[in-house]
């Protein structure tokens, strides 16, 4: 339907997927009772056999052989509709869960999880990129390790505007496609407690084998049991001697003392990841089975369709190597099948034949499919906000020129937009306002809008054009008790960290972008004006573009500064008498704020001045 908004989308296949659910339980059910009638006929009948001593009636035991049959052919139709039923209950949950995630019901919803050296980025706090209520939990599609570690960095690192281009196509394309988007992710949802570190697996898959560059080791491995089990047979089943069954056991037992270590560790290090192949082979297979018409997309199908043998194949392959190798776990069979067989030396054979063939493909096809499941979770974004635009980010550009820009992560019917513009160089944005009004809000959106836009997705925006930038900011300030940093300082480190980008930047031929919440608010008026001046002038002559929030009135009328500066400011209304005191409208207006509300504010929470001992 064309007019289709993605909130009755979502509805719609929350409750067909419901309805096959359902459908699929009531299935399952019949089958649970049909496997019941068949053991209880398999069970009474050998119990009459039993009881009536009818040992020789063949006619009991071919219906007894009949009623286990028909048992265990029905067990993998069963297996087939109970994975059919969660993988509807799967896709039901997804589109309830993207209803909450358009309600921005940020208690309702995943918080993904991101690697601690990402999150201890002051910008990630500063503009809410992780964690809860954040940019990352409302893009939070990606599941796998590399998918969650590929979109996080690209909200941290801004790319180049052809790779931005090329990633404005392929969530295009990607963004109506909803029913392909929730099948990739319900296949790798599986994987959202993956442990992130699949480098234990990967430095195997890209190292170089052990076994095979040992061949006289692999045919003693391959020799030696069959003329063990050969020797055991001849002992038990004839009056040859039983001593030279015994030196071979003996000499396996000695291969299996001398490298069961290696063999050990080298297992550990590929089943660590045992749990997650036949997730990445399913969502490989997925991937490789639609067209692309965009260069990004085509090339992450390359990389997955390799010669001979696609990706996913592969990766099915290893996951029944793995099976084979897990016959070692059972502690009744471990030790005769040691013995007897050198089973251990067999399945890392058939590993390290994988290994050799395609292990250094494979972090190339986990980083395809991180890839692929962060240009769907921009995707996503697109079509759950079809009024968002897909920026110009261009270094012909010398401002951030953003019409009806918006904050993405308040919801739709709370949000306000505003036409903003930051730069050109020489020019910053002086935000003013009252207390709660929303400058901080404002720098925000600013921040965060730059960082989707450099990201590759959509902006929550009419349209915004605007250069490549670098970001630095200093909104959420907290001094450090344990490191004994008082507020003032910790505030002092985040602007030299702003200053010292300016430079670098400068020196590079790029442009900063900077965002300052109420600058150097942690000491008093007068010396504040003077490090403000002195912030400001070395940040306008390097060339970098911001703006700043403050509620120091003055700083507009700093002589050095009122030339550069482009006031704008926000205000709140009074409803003396009122239900509500006072109200927001959060429209952003030329000049420097009129009004003040600390005192009122006071007042509303029951600080009245008379109540005070000034």
């Amino acid at each position: 339907m064309p007019d289709a908004t993605p909130a009755s989308t979502y509805r719609e296949r929350a409750a067909a997927f419901s309805a096959e659910e359902r459908r699929l339980a009531r299935i399952s059910w019949r089958f649970s009772l049909g496997r019941g009638a068949l053991f209880f006929g398999f069970a009474a009948t050998l119990l009459t056999i039993i009881f009536r001593a009818s040992l020789g009636e063949a006619s009991l035991w071919l219906l007894a052989g009949g009623w286990l049959v028909a048992f265990l052919l029905v067990l993998p139709w069963h297996d087939r509709i109970v994975q059919r039923q969660r993988r509807a209950a799967a896709l039901r949950n997804l589109n309830e869960e993207a209803l909450r995630r358009l309600a921005r019901d940020w208690d309702e919803l995943p918080i993904p999880r991101v690697p601690e050296d990402l999150t201890g980025d002051h910008r990630a706090r500063d503009l809410d990129l992780f964690g809860r209520a954040s940019m990352l939990q409302l893009l939070g599609t990606a599941h796998t390790p590399a998918g969650r570690l590929r979109l996080a960095g690209w909200l941290l690192r801004p790319a180049e505007p052809a790779e931005i281009a090329l990633r404005q196509e392929a969530v295009a394309e990607l963004a109506p496609e909803v029913d392909f988007r929730q099948q990739l992710e319900v296949r790798t949802r599986p994987m959202e407690g993956a442990p992130p570190d699949v480098e234990p697996f990967l430095r195997w898959a890209e190292g170089e084998p052990w076994l095979l560059k040992r061949p006289g080791l692999v045919w003693l491995t391959r020799l030696l049991p069959p003329v063990t089990v050969t020797f055991v047979l001849a002992a038990f089943l004839t009056p040859f001697p039983a001593s030279p069954a015994w030196l071979m056991i003996a000499v396996s037992f000695v291969l299996m003392y001398r490298f069961g270590e290696r063999l050990e560790g080298t297992f550990n290090r590929i089943e660590a990841r045992e749990r997650e192949l036949r997730t990445y082979a399913e969502a490989m297979e997925l991937a490789v089975s639609r067209g692309s018409s965009s260069p990004a997309l085509q090339g992450i199908g390359a990389t997955l369709a390799t010669e001979g043998r696609p990706a996913h194949a592969w990766m099915a392959l290893l996951d029944s190597r793995i099976g084979i190798a897990d016959a070692r776990r059972n502690p009744i069979l471990r030790l005769p099948i040691e013995l007897l067989f050198l089973w251990d030396f067999h399945a890392l054979f058939l590993l390290e034949r994988w290994q050799q063939a395609v292990g250094k493909q494979t972090r190339g096809w986990l980083e395809a499919l991180g890839e692929l499941e962060a240009l769907s979770a921009f995707a996503g974004l697109r079509h759950d906000n079809p009024d968002w635009a897909f920026p110009t980010v261009a270094s012909a550009e010398d401002r951030f020129a953003a019409r009806s820009l918006g904050h993405p992560l308040i919801r739709e019917d709370r949000r306000v937009p505003n036409d903003v513009e930051v730069g050109p160089p020489g020019s910053f944005l002086l935000v003013t306002g009252s207390n709660m009004s929303g400058k901080s809000t404002l720098l925000r959106a600013i921040g965060l809008n730059a960082v989707l836009a450099q990201a590759g997705g959509p902006v929550c925006a009419a349209a915004l054009r605007m250069p490549p930038v670098e970001l630095a900011t200093s909104i959420l300030v907290e001094d450090s008790l344990a490191g004994g940093v008082s507020f003032f300082m910790a505030e002092l480190l985040r602007i030299r960290g702003v200053v010292e980008a300016a430079d670098r930047t400068r020196a590079e031929g790029r442009v900063l972008l900077y965002l300052l919440d109420e600058i150097l608010r942690g000491t008093n008026s007068s010396e504040r004006q003077v490090a403000v001046r002195r912030v400001l002038l070395h940040l306008l002559r390097s060339g970098a573009i911001g703006a700043v929030s403050s509620h120091d009135l003055q700083v507009a009328e700093i002589p050095e500064l009122r030339a550069a500066s482009r006031p704008v400011h926000f205000q709140e209304t009074l409803h003396p008498g009122g239900e509500t005191a006072m109200t927001f409208d959060y429209k952003m207006h030329p000049g420097v704020a009129t009004t003040t509300n600390a005192l009122k504010l006071m007042e509303l929470v029951g600080l009245a001045p008379e109540d005070l001992d000034v």
